[in-house]
Order: structure tokens, then C-alpha cells, then sequence
């Protein structure tokens, strides 16, 4: 056990923004615990949360810079850069390059790109992968409120009195807002949660109603909704004059939508009686608080949506009061801080904007410029369609990876390969879009860089070094500075560490704040962060703001509670809307539809939980969940393999039958790439259609074709390194303890499988070999054995889908005893290894354990299997699962 301190930062995944305590462990790798001071999880993680320090590992690490595949200086890496961007803009003008970064960078960091790339490169060319998850919030609230203002707090949701849960699975992707939730209900019964999800996602674990609402026709809903309150003389009156206009245009839409009761349910495809109980429920309570996230972004009318949202809590004044309001959950780590600084490409900087000559005269007079862009940029998906065309020739992005992540993924994979400069800043070295790169400079990452994130509440919280550098990594801002200096910025950019980025930024916050009345012009405020000391920085404790002053402790300040908003007017403004259904339609050729989205405990790319053998351990591959009768229709069956296809592109992945989701939809995680499978990338499927508002991409309604796909053998392969499997007709590779697992099938016979993965075995390790063959049955094992550690080794059969092989994952970090050896060899885990399927992550738990303490103990409740196994005891996302075990089992005994 580690003596050193315990050092505070902030958790490296979704926009709940976590504080963590970490210190070195004697592994070289990190100790990690829960904030029990931070006010957004009071020392609450999730499985990810718990798993960071086993991601701080060397595998994959970018560690030097390179030019066109070929080792170099950081010297001249950036000279190459600098020189590259300064020669393209002179031949076609500043237009012609762009930067595409992310919400994993710091605020430091994103301030710096966006001064860079608008105030002095001149173009608006700057945008971020935040555009696809919540562009569509920041025009929602720009048109209601004036400003992308985040009304409430996290404490509003064990205020509140309802609680709506819509477009989100808040138990798998913000789980510890999810276990506030739960305590909240188990604390005050009385509380109703309603959820709003097309599938029945672990969410509905705690929901008194779940409206399983078709696609796409959430405007429908909420039109409906802002009817129903008109029709029950439950709109208040006085709060929509004295502090709104534009009602009664958004009611007339709302009327055209959701008057009819009986034909809005036909639309929604939800119950009638079901449907009156929400708008009740919704019209007779007073404290109503609605979360929502990319299930309602992510979509070609996603705007309208967060507008629809809005305009029934501006009709009731459920606003800016405690229990109260929308509240948009961000998906990245700092989301926040780039919407803050302007990483979006159609805003300024610090809330300032665009359409507004005073704060371009601000801004040109704040950084000393005059060469200030005058107009938006391109937005993410209308960027790389100018890349696709040649009109941007030199493009640099940061610490994401658009090949995987943005839609119609196989032309940004083309559209990179044919620009003539493409920079990636990364900390890993091999992903979909480093393989696209021409120049690699190697980034810091999580626990190594230092620098300030915004969560889902306006929260700022610090992201401190807890790690040296491996390699010769370094800070964004620094990489960003550095070039900017060689481009003849210099006097702009001559900052000497983080906290000076940070320092100009708050100061820029404070540009004519201020009315006659003192009372301010602008939401964001950092103006009492100003002039703080490198000490003063470094020991920052959690702000949330407007910070006109330091706060000293934990603070919940919510806007608009005085009715005085952002707009021209100071009022709010109704938004009139209306349902329209998705761009793309389903038909014969592709009749089914994809939604896509998180699991449980994995994060977008999987560039980094793909590095803990923990969080890979409970859904291994990339997989469709398909409703039963569409299975029954498709010919396909649990557990085997699935092609999904249309004009955009392919996949081919694991089926998972459920009824989770209704017939005619399909489900599909976002995370498996190219590098990580075979086919298991989600957006090549995506149509690039996106919001004409917002510029969000509709991630959430794909038509497809599905169909079965026949393989005639299967593997499970060990080895220790990394390998080229691209010659197989489907693999995903896992990370194990100990090395990697590859999952294979095969149109080939397991004779010529075996033929091909054979010679690995040999080449990878030295030692005796285990051998077992039954050519007659197709099965062919292989270990190879030294010094008591299995160094490679590979199970072949028709079809390993029938039987529990999960326990080979763990042989490379097992000591090989006669129960190892047997296992293998019988291909029939036992001892040790018979623990099962990984259910709770957290306590490293698997089915079997918990399906011999339910029978051996006589459990028959989910807190008894807790008790017993230690399973549901660490963040409680698998409690969902524990349930499901415990109903099959209990059934299974009757």
C-alpha cells in the first residue's frame, strides 16, 4: 500500500465531472478513490471511475513526434506545422486549414486553439466532437434564454418532487447522477421518475412509468405535453407575461401536435392511458425537474426537441427554482469548458458572439488582433464534407478520433487520406484516425496533464498531474503555443504555464459584463478567479459559476430564478416547434432502425477503458440487440453473427436477442473501431444528415438491413502483443490481464482456422504445448505453457457460442496448476476459473459465483447477493443485471 498523499483531480470520462483522489501504487500504476468533497459525487465513481488506474499503463503510448511515419524532433515536428498551415493559407487563404478538437482536452487548452484558429490564423474553421453530443442543447438554450445557459443544479434532482428522464440511460452512461437518483427515491418514495427511452434500458430499474415512445417523435410529446397544461388551466399565467413572450405561437404549433390525445398516442406508439398519466403527473407537481441528453440531441430536429423541453417549464415557471427546471447532462469531461471558450465554430468566445459587432471589437481589442474572423466556421460534419471536396487542405485535430466517431465514417476515413495535411495530437499512437495522419505529436494524457474541466452543472473543477510524462509527450496548450510562435503569433501566445491560460480567460470573461444597473450582460462570469496565484490555482478547490467572487465551499447557484434572462428583451422566449419525423425513412430495402449509444463500461473509442482488462470483461463485443420477432423474422439467433447494412456502409457484429427493444429497432454500441475489430464501427452506418440549427448529426435513427451471417468456425486466441489480424473474416480484440484476447470467426473450417492461428502459438511463446485435437467434432486447443504461465494458446471449435468460455480471458495472468491444465484441455473451466460471465466490474464478480450463492444460500433478494458476493457494492450499475440473475434463477427453481 502506497505512503504518498492522496492528490485531488477530477475523474477523465463523462460530463458528471467526478472528483477523484489518486496516489502512485507500487505497480507504477494509480490508487484510485472517490472525492467524498466534491459536490458532484461525494465520493460516489462508477466502474469506469473505479478502473482509472488501471489505465495508466505504456501500451499504445504515442511517445515521440513523427513526420510522415518517420521518428523526429519536437524542433522540427513544429517548424513542419507552422510552416505547412503558413504556406496553405498564403496559397488559398486562411479557409483552407481547420482544427477539430474535443471535449477530452482541458479549457486551457481549448481557450488557447480557439484564439489561435479565430483571432489570428482568421478563420472560424474551429470546431469540436461536442458537436455531436450536445450542439443541439447550446441552440436550445441560445434561442430561449439568449445565452447556452444550463439553468440548475445536481442537488435540484433530491429537490425535486418529479423527476422526467428523457433520451438517456443515466444508469450505464452518468451512473453516479443515476445512484443520486435512486438514493433520492429510496429516501422519499413519493418521488416519481418517468422515463422516456424507446428501449427499456437498466434505467427503468427505478421508474413508476416508462413511455417506450417511437424514434424521433419527442417534439410529438412534448407538444402534447405543453397542450395538455393549456387545456387544464395549468399554464401560470402571470410567470409566461411577465417574464416570456412568445407563447401563444408556440401553443398554436403545440395544439397542431398534441390535442388529440387518442392520435398523439397512435404517433408516440405508446398507451393512451399511460401517456395521460405523464401529463398529470407532470401538470399537478410542482417541483419537476427534466434531464435529458443525447437521446434527445442527437437527432435532425434535436433543437426543436431541447425547445419543446423548454417551453413546458417556462409555461409552468419550473425555472431557476430549487426541484426545478431542464437540464441538459453533458457527455464529455469538458463539453462545458469548450462551449465556454468557443471551441464550437458558430460562437466567439466566452458567450460572446458572432451576430454581435460589439464583441467582435471586444475581442480584436482583448487579444490585440486585427485579424479577427468576421464569420462562423464550418461545423464538424459540414468540415469534413469540405476536407472530402479539397476546399480545406490542412486540417489538425486533437485527442479524438472522427474516422470512428463521426457519421458516414468510411468517407471521413477517405477524406483524410487524400488531404494533403492532416496533424493529429494524440496520446495514443495507434488509432482509426492516427493511421489517417501525416504528422504525429504526442500529447499528455489524463493523470499527466494539468488544467481546469466544466462538468453538466457549470462546475470547474481541477484535472491536476498526478504522473511524469512517458516518452516525450506534452500539453495541448503548450504544442498549440509553440506553433503559434513559428506562425509570427508569438507575443499572443508566450505563456508560461496553465494557469496564465486560465488567468486571461476568466479576465476575458468580465468584457463589458456589466449594465448601467451593475447587473450583468452575460451568464458566464470568471471575473473572481482573476489574479490568482500559481499556488492560489494550483490548490483551486470545485467553482461553480457565475464566480464573481471565490467560493470558499460548496455553493448551488441556479439562474433565472429572478425572471431576467439573456435576450434583447430580458424575457425568455417560447419557441414554436414542430414534430417532423427523422431525415431518413425506413423501406423495404432497409426496414429496420438503428439507435446507437453507450455501455455501461466502456467510453467513445475505447482508447482508454479499452486498457483495463476489468472494464472489457462484460461486453467483449460489438454487438446488435434485435427484439425477438425480428430475430424469429431474420432468421438470426442469440449469441451468433449479424451483417447490418445500407447505403452509407457495413457492420458485422454479435446478435443479442432481448425484448429491450421493440420490434422494427435495433440497438448498437458506438465504441468498437477499426483497430479494435473487424466491423464493429457504428458509423459507417450513419447518414451524415444532421439539424439545420444545431449542425448534430442524428446518431439515433439509421434504417438498415440486417441478416444473418454464416461462419462455420470460431476461436479464442491469447497472446501477449498486439497482432495483425486483419486477414480474418471477423475479430475483436480484448484487453486481458496479461495481454490481449482475440475473438475470431470463420467461413473457413476450424481445420484451416486452426492451420492459420497455429504458427502464432509457436512464434509467440517458448515452452511445452498442450495439445488437444478432435478433427471429426472441429475442435483444436492449444496452450503454451512455461515456467508455470501460459504464453500463448487458442480454442477452436464450430461454435464456442453454447458454452461458458468467459474464464479463458484470465489464463494469462493465472498461475498454471493441474486445474488450468485440465480446463484447457477440457475446454470445461474449473476451480478458480469457474467463476462465470464478469458481472459487477467494480468487485470483479461473475455469473456463476452469483448463481451458486443464490442456489447454495437460498438468496431471493438482490441485497442478499450483495451481502453474500460483494457484487452491486461498488458503484450499483450492475444492480439491474443482479436482478435479472436473481428473477431467472428463482423461476428456474420453481
Amino acid at each position: 500500500m502506497s505512503t504518498s498523499a492522496w492528490i485531488k483531480s477530477t475523474c477523465a470520462y463523462c460530463g458528471v465531472g467526478c472528483g477523484i483522489e489518486a496516489r502512485p501504487a507500487a505497480n507504477g500504476l494509480l490508487e484510485i478513490r472517490g472525492d467524498q468533497e466534491h459536490p458532484a459525487n461525494f465520493g460516489r465513481l462508477c466502474s469506469k471511475g473505479m478502473a482509472l488506474g488501471e489505465t495508466v499503463i505504456p501500451d499504445g503510448r504515442l511517445l515521440h513526434p513523427s513526420i510522415k511515419g518517420a521518428r523526429t524532433d519536437w524542433a522540427t515536428a513544429l517548424d513542419h506545422v507552422a510552416k505547412s498551415f503558413l504556406d496553405t493559407m498564403e496559397k488559398y487563404g486562411p479557409d483552407s486549414v481547420a482544427f477539430y478538437v474535443s471535449g477530452q482536452i482541458l479549457t486551457e487548452d481549448y481557450y488557447v486553439a480557439n484564439k489561435l484558429m479565430k483571432g489570428f490564423i482568421g478563420s472560424g474553421n474551429i470546431d469540436t466532437n461536442s458537436r455531436l453530443c450536445m450542439s443541439s442543447s447550446v441552440a436550445g438554450h441560445k434561442r430561449a434564454f439568449g445565452t447556452d445557459t444550463v439553468p440548475g443544479c445536481y442537488s435540484d434532482m433530491e429537490q425535486a418532487d418529479m423527476l422526467v428522464i428523457t433520451g438517456s440511460n443515466l444508469a450505464w452512461c452518468h451512473p453516479v447522477l443515476y445512484q443520486r437518483i435512486k438514493a433520492a427515491k429510496l429516501q422519499r418514495p413519493q418521488l416519481k421518475v418517468v422515463v422516456i427511452d424507446p428501449r427499456r434500458t437498466d434505467t427503468c430499474e427505478i421508474a413508476d412509468l416508462h413511455l417506450a415512445i417511437q424514434p424521433g417523435t419527442d417534439v410529438a410529446l412534448f407538444n402534447g405535453l405543453l397542450s395538455y397544461l393549456a387545456n387544464h388551466q395549468k399554464v401560470d399565467e402571470e410567470y409566461v407575461s411577465k417574464y416570456t413572450d412568445g407563447f401563444n405561437g408556440a401553443l398554436m404549433c403545440a395544439m397542431d401536435d398534441g390535442s388529440d390525445l387518442e392520435q398523439l398516442a397512435g404517433v408516440l406508439g405508446c398507451d393512451q392511458e399511460a401517456l395521460k398519466q405523464f401529463y398529470s403527473w407532470f401538470a399537478h407537481t410542482d417541483k419537476v425537474m427534466t434531464l435529458y441528453s443525447q437521446g434527445v440531441n442527437q437527432s435532425t430536429s434535436g433543437a426543436d426537441k431541447v425547445n419543446s423541453i423548454i417551453n413546458c417549464h417556462l409555461a409552468t415557471g419550473r425555472i431557476g427554482k430549487p426541484g426545478c427546471g431542464p437540464f441538459s447532462v453533458t457527455g464529455q469531461p469538458n463539453a462545458m469548458g469548450g462551449r465556454e471558450v468557443g471551441g464550437l465554430s458558430n460562437t466567439l468566445a466566452c458567450h460572446m458572439e458572432f451576430d454581435n459587432p460589439e464583441h467582435q471589437r471586444l475581442i480584436s481589442r482583448f487579444w490585440n488582433t486585427d485579424r479577427l474572423t468576421p464569420k462562423p466556421g464550418l461545423k464538424a460534419v459540414d468540415m469534413f464534407d469540405a476536407i472530402d471536396r479539397g476546399d480545406i487542405k490542412a486540417v489538425w485535430i486533437m485527442a479524438t478520433n472522427p474516422v470512428v466517431s463521426l457519421p458516414d465514417a468510411d468517407k471521413i476515413r477517405r477524406a483524410l487520406q487524400n488531404c494533403p495535411l492532416v496533424v493529429v495530437s494524440d496520446c495514443i499512437a495507434d488509432t482509426d484516425t492516427t493511421r489517417c495522419a501525416d504528422v504525429l505529436l504526442p500529447a499528455q494524457g489524463w493523470s499527466e496533464k494539468s488544467g481546469t474541466v466544466t462538468n453538466s452543472e457549470r462546475r470547474i473543477s481541477r484535472q491536476r498531474r498526478l504522473l511524469p510524462t512517458p516518452g516525450e509527450g506534452k500539453p495541448d496548450w503548450w504544442i498549440m503555443c509553440e506553433v503559434a510562435k513559428r506562425m509570427g503569433f508569438g507575443e499572443a501566445f508566450n505563456y508560461l504555464h496553465e494557469g496564465e491560460v486560465f488567468d486571461e480567460y476568466a479576465r476575458m470573461t468580465g468584457l463589458d459584463n456589466r449594465d448601467s444597473r451593475q447587473r450583468p450582460k452575460r451568464d458566464l462570469d470568471l471575473t473572481g478567479l482573476v489574479g490568482m496565484t500559481g499556488s492560489e490555482y494550483n490548490q483551486l478547490a470545485p467553482q461553480q459559476w457565475p464566480v464573481t467572487r471565490r467560493d470558499t465551499g460548496i455553493e448551488h447557484k441556479r439562474l433565472f430564478g429572478d425572471g431576467r434572462f439573456f435576450t434583447p428583451s430580458g424575457k425568455a422566449h417560447f419557441v414554436a416547434v414542430r414534430h417532423r419525423a427523422p431525415a431518413s425513412a425506413i423501406s423495404k430495402q432497409y426496414p429496420l432502425s438503428l439507435n446507437s449509444g453507450r455501455i455501461r463500461d466502456q467510453w467513445h473509442t475505447m482508447t482508454r477503458t479499452g486498457l483495463s482488462a476489468r472494464l472489457g470483461a462484460h461486453l467483449p463485443e460489438p454487438y446488435v440487440t434485435v427484439n425477438p420477432a425480428d430475430a424469429h423474422t431474420y432468421g438470426l439467433q442469440n449469441g451468433r453473427i449479424a451483417t447490418l447494412r445500407n447505403e452509407w456502409g457495413e457492420a458485422c457484429i454479435r446478435v443479442d436477442v432481448s425484448e429491450k427493444v421493440n420490434r422494427g429497432q435495433l440497438f448498437m454500441p458506438i465504441h468498437w473501431t477499426g483497430v479494435m475489430s473487424s466491423a464493429g464501427r457504428v458509423c459507417s452506418l450513419v447518414s451524415p444528415d444532421t439539424d439545420a440549427v444545431s449542425g448534430q448529426p442524428e446518431f439515433k435513427f439509421t434504417p438498415v438491413a440486417i441478416a444473418a451471417w454464416q461462419y462455420r468456425s470460431e476461436a479464442l486466441l491469447l497472446t501477449p502483443v498486439v497482432l495483425d489480424t486483419s486477414a480474418l473474416d471477423y475479430w475483436v480484440r480484448q484487453k486481458v490481464k496479461g495481454g490481449y484476447l482475440y475473438r475470431i470467426a470463420s467461413q473457413q473450417s476450424p481445420e484451416v482456422l486452426q492451420a492459420s492461428l497455429q504458427p502464432w502459438c509457436e512464434n509467440l511463446g517458448q515452452g511445452r504445448q498442450l495439445n488437444f485435437s478432435s478433427p471429426a467434432h472441429g475442435q483444436f486447443r492449444c496452450a503454451v505453457i512455461h515456467q508455470s504461465r501460459l504464453q500463448a494458446g487458442y480454442l477452436i471449435a464450430p461454435n464456442l457460442q453454447d458454452q461458458d468460455f468467459e474464464w479463458v480471458q484470465n489464463l494469462l495472468d493465472e498461475q498454471v496448476d493441474e486445474h488450468v491444465e485440465r480446463s484447457i484441455l477440457t475446454g470445461v473451466a474449473e476451480g478458480r476459473l469457474a467463476q462465470g460471465k464478469l458481472v459487477c466490474a467494480c468487485k470483479r464478480v461473475g455469473k456463476t459465483t452469483i448463481c451458486n450463492a443464490i442456489r447454495e444460500q437460498g438468496l431471493d433478494s438482490v441485497s442478499g447477493i450483495s451481502e453474500t458476493t460483494l457484487a452491486g457494492t461498488g458503484c450499483g450499475s450492475c444492480v439491474p443485471e443482479l436482478q435479472q440473475i436473481l428473477d431467472e434463477e428463482l423461476a428456474y427453481q420453481v
